[in-house]
């Protein structure tokens, strides 16, 4: 991976994405979190980076969760942890108007949800070293090899990922795909903005901070395995 440059990079036009955006249906009570719950906890996509001190009234270490799905885990962790200011970056509006039913009965005050493409999110809007902990879990396997070029987990991802985290900040990831895990870890160790907490076996413990989803459930009942990694963001040579 080429060493961290001084300045930000300019911003680069995204060919591969992703993610697909699916027509899924959003329940009424969806669509009303959306329409009324959006003003309290949405953050419009800009291409300025965000004052999170003005926009969550406050200095605190700040934790990003990229793809949060229907938000199960990240609803979980801003409430055991009102310390910290979270924000969720996730493309498919049903699960962010999942997650904001949940913020809005939880009486959540340290949660903010940006429904934009993530990449655009750490190019742009997220400033560098503006964050402590960054939570990834099951990104879409993409498992069709002619699909692997469409995974989240690239050297150039990870670029942006070192961008945004602060030196020594945690790195948190999950999947149940085996192929995909070995992907991640062999993609990650090769930065040298990142050292693997683990770095005997490559892999960590499920964290208690990452509850179990009914996806989870589900998986670990047909007999799935899932594979955590956990890296520190360290000093590159370059810094």
């Amino acid at each position: 991976m080429t060493p961290e440059k001084s300045q930000d990079p300019p911003p680069s036009r995204r060919t591969v994405r992703s993610f697909v955006i699916r027509g899924g249906r959003q329940t009424a009570a969806q669509q009303r979190a959306m329409d009324e719950l959006w003003p309290s906890y949405g953050v419009e996509f800009s291409e300025q980076p965000a004052d999170l001190d003005r926009l969550f009234g406050r200095q605190a270490p700040r934790m990003l969760e990229i793809g949060f799905g229907a938000g199960e885990a990240l609803l979980a962790f801003t409430q055991a942890h009102p310390e910290l200011d979270c924000i969720g970056v996730e493309v498919h509006k049903p699960g962010v108007g999942h997650l904001l039913l949940g913020a809005e009965a939880a009486g959540l005050k340290n949660l903010r949800v940006i429904c934009h493409d993530a990449v655009e999110v750490l190019q742009q809007q997220l400033a560098p070293g503006s964050i402590q902990l960054i939570h990834i879990f099951f990104p879409d396997p993409w498992h069709k090899k002619r699909h692997h070029k469409r995974r989240l987990i690239q050297p150039e991802f990870v670029e942006l990922l070192a961008r945004v985290l602060a030196v020594g900040g945690t790195l948190r990831l999950a999947t149940d795909w085996e192929h995909y895990a070995l992907q991640m870890r062999e993609v990650i160790d090769a930065s040298a903005a990142f050292a693997n907490d683990a770095p005997e076996t490559g892999f960590v413990a499920r964290s208690e901070e990452r509850p179990l989803t009914r996806f989870e459930r589900r998986g670990q009942r047909l007999g799935h395995g899932v594979w955590d990694l956990s890296y520190t963001r360290v000093s590159s040579p370059s810094q």
